[in-house]
């Protein structure tokens, strides 16, 4: 995901007279980043998007700027002298994994289509320490990225959210939001997001899944490894390269972007036991995943555990494929891999998820 070309190709024509009509904007979103650390931050902090460096101001310690756009970060030291540039795209953070303190993102997410935020927002999650803080703004309404009629610049490509869709997103890439106000902006509302990152796994999902897995929750290993079912012991991946859904071990991007395999999770708090989750909350998250399936149109979902499928859903199943979908996808629901599940051989887990695969005969 790089910025759409049209939309690029306006930004590099229009760079100066895009930053000269906004001179002197509000530095309020980069000035409540700044509030959200007790003290100046060892580590850099990160704009995503960052255009000329505006906000770049009112950002504490070490900033890098960030953009796709070459005019753009030419004019960087005009406005933020001492930030660095690096010309890349949201999708793909050239930083090492919890390398960043925290993170402005106005002016690049507003661009992302949609079904692909999910995935710029994992490349956030990845980069950002724990618990550090988060600022983004999007666009209220309810399209895919296409042009506003309302554009001064003509032409851009821009997406607009539902506020309570938007939250789902934001908190399945692994985000704890603290605040989401709606305001008034030139041309259309703005929807401004206040969060932290959050020790849990986030959503490696996108249109296109031949099989979404959903576990019960991240462990606080697999939080901490950024790696679904990667406690020592657990057979998931083992199973997952047998059955053929995945073809490099605990390498889920791999996974998804050529065996079109997503992973999500039924509660995204991490914790070291699933038996610490209630059923209000597996409830909560299978509503979550449901609006996932109906968003993204998955071939099936994969349950993997009995437990959060009896919780939330039917006390009765058994494994394999269910009586009733979620948000149209076929589900199917198969033992834990945990090593802890001695009745289960990973031959049987293999086989388990060779079915998923495969689909509904």
């Amino acid at each position: 995901m790089s910025l759409d070309p049209i939309t690029a190709s306006i930004y590099r024509r229009t760079a100066v007279d895009w930053r000269d009509a906004r001179v002197g904007t509000s530095l309020a979103p980069a000035e409540r980043l700044a509030a959200a650390f007790d003290d100046i931050p060892a580590a850099p902090v990160l704009d995503v998007g960052c255009g000329p460096g505006l906000l770049i101001p009112g950002l504490p310690g070490t900033v890098i700027g960030l953009d796709p756009v070459a005019e753009m970060l030419e004019l960087l030291p005009d406005h933020a002298p001492g930030a660095v540039p690096v010309r890349a795209a949201a999708d793909g953070l050239p930083f090492v994994t919890e390398s960043i303190a925290g993170a402005l993102g106005t002016k690049v997410y507003v661009h992302v289509d949609r079904p692909l935020l999910p995935m710029a927002l994992a490349e956030l999650h990845r980069v950002v320490k724990v618990g550090g803080p988060i600022e983004l703004q999007f666009f209220a309404g309810d399209q895919d990225l296409a042009p506003l009629e309302t554009d001064p610049m003509g032409g851009r490509r821009f997406t607009g959210w539902r506020p309570d869709f938007l939250r789902t997103v934001v908190e399945g890439a692994g985000f704890d939001i603290e605040a989401l106000t709606i305001r008034e902006g030139d041309q259309v509302g703005v929807i401004d997001i206040t969060a932290r990152r959050a020790l849990t796994l986030p959503d490696i999902i996108s249109p296109g899944m031949r099989l979404l897995i959903c576990g019960l929750n991240p462990s606080v290993y697999s939080a901490e490894t950024l790696v679904g079912f990667g406690r020592p012991g657990n057979r998931f991946w083992p199973a997952a390269l047998d059955a053929g859904i995945a073809t490099v071990n605990r390498e889920p991007r791999h996974a998804l972007a050529h065996h079109g395999m997503g992973m999500t999770d039924l509660v995204k708090r991490a914790t070291p036991r699933a038996d610490e989750l209630t059923t209000d909350e597996y409830r909560t998250g299978l509503a979550r995943v449901e609006q996932l399936c109906a968003w993204l149109r998955p071939e099936a979902v994969c349950f993997v555990g009995l437990a959060g499928w009896r919780a939330a859903a039917d006390r009765t199943a058994t494994p394999g494929w269910q009586e009733s979908d979620l948000g149209g996808a076929p589900v199917y629901v198969m033992p834990s891999t945990s090593g802890l599940n001695a009745h289960s051989s990973l031959a049987d887990l293999a086989d388990h998820l060779r079915h998923a695969a495969t689909g509904p005969q």
